[in-house]
């Protein structure tokens, strides 16, 4: 399990091309990732999981150094044989820490119930098996349920001369509340969280944030922030709920 520090930023959507323009002779696009003569992107799909009580969102908003969350990952569109991630993203101090494991969709809910991994090619790692063990002990432990999809549109990217740093420029971030495992690739009822803004990411091993990514934030006036896609996406919701029940 490799840590990572992980720096998120809000900039507004004006921002975009210019920053773009900014960071593209430093970076190479990521490879997962559909790509055309001015970027490389694909959709980001996330069913986050929480406590009857939530708290990972009461632990997100009194700023506990140590905490995690569940999600349910995917990416792009459904097809018969997709395959999902099973993760669980860990907030150790300053740093961030990932366990996954991937099973085939349509198994998905036969996976949370029994544990057991289908690939569409080949066979689950060892490694696997135990972060599936892991992610379906904190799962049932606590009694975790999905409370929030949140879906976006992500551009990948990695360092050109530092491989160990990535990028990213997530836009048209939107989110519904309380969804079902079976809507993670629907498009209906989501709402846009930031419609005037996308998050710029930067992740990095030991050895710091380069200079050249440092000048950049700096030139732009960026301010570091502590920011939630789930959180931020689960209250915009529950107060536009709140709202419209209420006017």
């Amino acid at each position: 399990m490799k840590l990572r520090y992980e720096r998120k930023y809000l900039v507004n959507n004006e921002m975009l091309e210019p920053m773009r323009k900014r960071f593209m002779p430093f970076l190479v696009p990521d490879l997962n990732a559909d790509q055309t003569e001015l970027k490389s992107e694909y959709i980001v799909r996330s069913i986050y999981f929480d406590t009857p009580h939530f708290d990972s969102l009461s632990e997100k908003a009194e700023g506990l150094e140590n905490r995690l969350k569940l999600r349910i990952r995917g990416y792009n569109n459904y097809f018969a044989g997709c395959e999902v991630f099973l993760e669980i993203k860990r907030k150790l101090g300053n740093r961030i820490a990932k366990n996954r494991a991937i099973t085939v969709y349509d198994l998905l809910d036969k996976t949370l119930e029994t544990g057991e991994l289908k690939r569409s090619n080949g066979k689950p790692s060892d490694i696997m098996k135990e972060d599936a063990a892991r992610f379906l002990f904190h799962l049932h432990r606590e009694a975790q349920r999905p409370v929030n999809l949140v879906v976006y549109d992500r551009e990948p990217y990695h360092g050109k001369f530092d491989p160990g740093v990535r990028i990213t420029f997530d836009k048209n971030i939107r989110a519904a509340v309380f969804p079902h495992l079976s809507e993670l690739f629907s498009n209906n009822g989501l709402s846009h969280i930031w419609k005037d803004a996308f998050i710029l990411e930067i992740k990095y091993f030991e050895g710091g944030m380069p200079s050249w990514c440092k000048s950049i934030i700096q030139e732009f006036e960026l301010k570091h922030e502590a920011l939630s896609k789930y959180a931020s996406a689960f209250l915009h919701n529950e107060i536009s709920t709140y709202n419209q029940k209420m006017f």
